[in-house]
């Protein structure tokens, strides 16, 4: 097995992908053929990525809602029932349930599972959050949390988003209750902690707005770069990619997923939506579309992106509507589980080559691959 497969798979047996049948071994026996002509098969056949989706815990009863899961996404992100309010609600009474229902749903359908979140400054319960701690206290409990769900899912969950949204949009640290506390030796001791517990799940730190090269991305590009000198076991980086319709820099985006992937580092698109002001049109729609491709022609585009995760499945299961007044249709479905031209847009992207990039000295930057980016 090559290395590259290794690092999609991440921990988990993937055989082959023949014909558009995807083939998988958990432990739990071999996978039927996953259907042809889906993003799952698509991107599977683009160097072994995987197309993920968040999945909403209260709606994987709906069959319709479950199947196209299933169908469409080798991989799935829980929307809210891993967060620290949902699963440690009280000091040290886990509520796995939820998590586990939706790990199950993986393994039968053979998908991946992308663990979100350890440690966030939000939606955290409020015996945390309004807690008076000292520093040795908080350590202490953020340790035993991590410790605790990463140790029950071993095995279970490839990848973690160990830390979510750490930097201010200038790249200074977010003043957290963890960093307020703790100080910025709290980012390393999550990922210690979170390895310690399962050696094999790939680690990731996520943000938004750092979709292009600035001070936020920069901020968190010197920050890995000291967590891998320090030896702390990073693996990779989450590109959130919550996107607005028309403001989009295809140069800007794919230099900055290829600058984490030369340190060696995965880079996963990890909460990818665009949205509009409502109402949509059939112009907006197909603008939406070419973004969609746009994005996912970048990951394409570097090697060490291994996969593409949408937040949500219809746009009625959007958390856009909730936050933005006036903007919605964000994602890849209607309502109805049509498929909007951004989905097309987004299969056809990962059917397309790589486009292609020269080897040579460039002024200013030095030898290395260029020509990719539009």
């Amino acid at each position: 097995m090559s290395s590259r497969v290794r690092r999609a798979t991440a921990g988990v047996l993937i055989g082959a992908l023949a014909t558009g049948a995807l083939v998988v071994s958990t432990g739990a026996g071999t996978a039927q053929a996953a259907p042809k002509k889906t993003l799952r098969s698509v991107a599977w056949k683009q160097d072994h990525r995987f197309v993920g989706v968040a999945v909403a815990d209260d709606k994987l009863s709906d069959e319709q809602y479950a199947g196209t899961v299933r169908k469409e996404f080798s991989s799935v992100t829980p929307e809210n029932v891993m967060k620290w309010e949902t699963i440690e609600p009280a000091p040290g009474e886990f509520n796995f349930e939820p998590g586990d229902r939706l790990v199950d749903f993986a393994r039968k359908n053979h998908q991946l599972v992308y663990g979100h979140v350890l440690v966030w400054h939000s939606q955290l319960p409020a015996w945390v959050q309004d807690g008076d701690f000292t520093a040795e206290e908080l350590s202490d409990i953020t340790e035993n949390h991590i410790t605790e769900v990463v140790s029950h899912y071993k095995g279970k969950v490839q990848r973690w988003d160990v830390l979510n949204e750490v930097f201010n949009e200038d790249g200074t640290f977010r003043e957290t209750k963890f960093y307020q506390t703790l100080g910025e030796d709290y980012i390393a001791d999550a990922f210690r902690a979170a390895h310690a517990a399962d050696p094999k799940a790939k680690l990731f730190i996520n943000d938004y707005n750092t979709d292009g090269i600035g001070p936020k991305s920069d901020a968190m590009y010197e920050l890995v770069k000291d967590l891998l000198a320090d030896g702390v076991p990073i693996h990779g980086v989450g590109i959130q990619s919550h996107m607005i319709l028309d403001l989009y820099d295809a140069e800007s985006y794919e230099a900055n997923i290829q600058r984490f992937a030369d340190l060696g580092l995965e880079v996963v698109i990890t909460e990818l939506d665009i949205r509009m002001e409502m109402p949509a049109t059939e112009e907006k729609l197909a603008a939406q579309a070419e973004q969609f491709r746009a994005v996912t022609q970048a990951c394409v585009n570097v090697d060490g992106c291994t996969g593409i995760t949408v937040w949500g499945l219809r746009d009625n299961d959007s958390w856009v509507p909730g936050w933005f007044e006036g903007q919605g249709a964000p994602l890849l479905f209607n309502e109805d589980y049509s498929k909007k031209p951004a989905y097309h847009a987004m299969y056809d992207a990962f059917k397309t080559k790589k486009k292609p990039c020269w080897w040579g000295w460039h002024p200013g930057k030095g030898w290395g691959n260029y020509g990719r980016a539009a």
